[in-house]
């Protein structure tokens, strides 16, 4: 295959706005049953042989139930796709998501959630793991807490300034444990779980919205080559989330 591409020349490329359109045109067919499978035809196939021209990248979990070309409706050579549990950003998803900006000229990057998100539950029940650990010294299943309960049981405390410096302390340690544990899970997903707690958030979708809003924050901080398409308006991102009981594709920022 010949590493060239047809998107040589930018002016010709479709804009941010009417593929993200497209996209969610697909997406609406897909919720409603009405998929249309284009581009998925031999002649496609045989147009792709020596080049590609996708519109989009998409960054996505790796969960079996939330394949970005379904649920988009889409067709060969429509999207360059990444996938990952949880979104985790490692440097070969950035080496993969700048060679979609920087050498096939995508005009858009999609960072894709969802519901009832696996990596996000373990980052969670880790957690709680770690905090059981700090406050009580042992996280033995017999002593097993979520984190929800041990902040519960501070607030709790009738000594308020105790209270708020107990959960100053936990929240300080468990960045330090997060930061340095085993699991690049942990290490990825959880600074997102600890956001979304300091924020009084515990709701799952909620966590779920504030780690695609720190995976976009991740990625451009780590991302020279994204950091500067942006700066040159040649590329938009968008946050998203995947709503499986409903198929559709809940739009968090564009």
């Amino acid at each position: 295959m010949a590493d060239q591409t047809f998107n040589d020349d930018p002016q010709h490329e479709p804009t941010a706005t009417s593929t993200w359109s497209r996209l969610l045109a697909g997406n609406r067919r897909f919720a409603q049953g009405k998929m249309t499978h284009a581009w998925q035809d031999r002649e496609t196939r045989e147009s792709l042989l020596d080049s590609q021209r996708p519109d989009a990248a998409v960054l996505s979990c790796s969960d079996s139930r939330v394949p970005p070309e379904i649920i988009f409706d889409a067709g060969l050579g429509d999207m360059f796709t990444v996938r990952t549990a949880g979104q985790i950003i490692d440097d070969s998803v950035l080496a993969s998501l700048e060679y979609a900006v920087d050498k096939l000229h995508v005009s858009l990057l999609v960072i894709l959630g969802h519901q009832h998100c696996g990596a996000i539950q373990a980052a969670e029940a880790q957690l709680g793991a770690l905090a059981a650990r700090v406050r009580h010294g042992d996280d033995s299943p017999q002593t097993a807490q979520s984190l929800a309960s041990i902040l519960d049981e501070i607030e709790a405390m009738d000594d308020a300034g105790a209270a708020d410096s107990a959960q100053d302390q936990l929240g300080e340690a468990l960045e330090q444990l997060v930061s340095h544990d085993d699991s690049p899970i942990v290490r990825s997903v959880g600074p997102s779980v600890l956001q979304a707690y300091e924020a009084q958030l515990r709701d799952g979708a909620d966590i779920e919205r504030v780690h695609i809003a720190h995976t976009i924050e991740t990625l451009v901080d780590r991302s020279q080559p994204i950091q500067q398409a942006l700066a040159d308006e040649r590329l938009v991102i968008v946050g998203a989330r995947y709503c499986m009981d409903t198929g559709l594709v809940e739009v968090l920022s564009f």
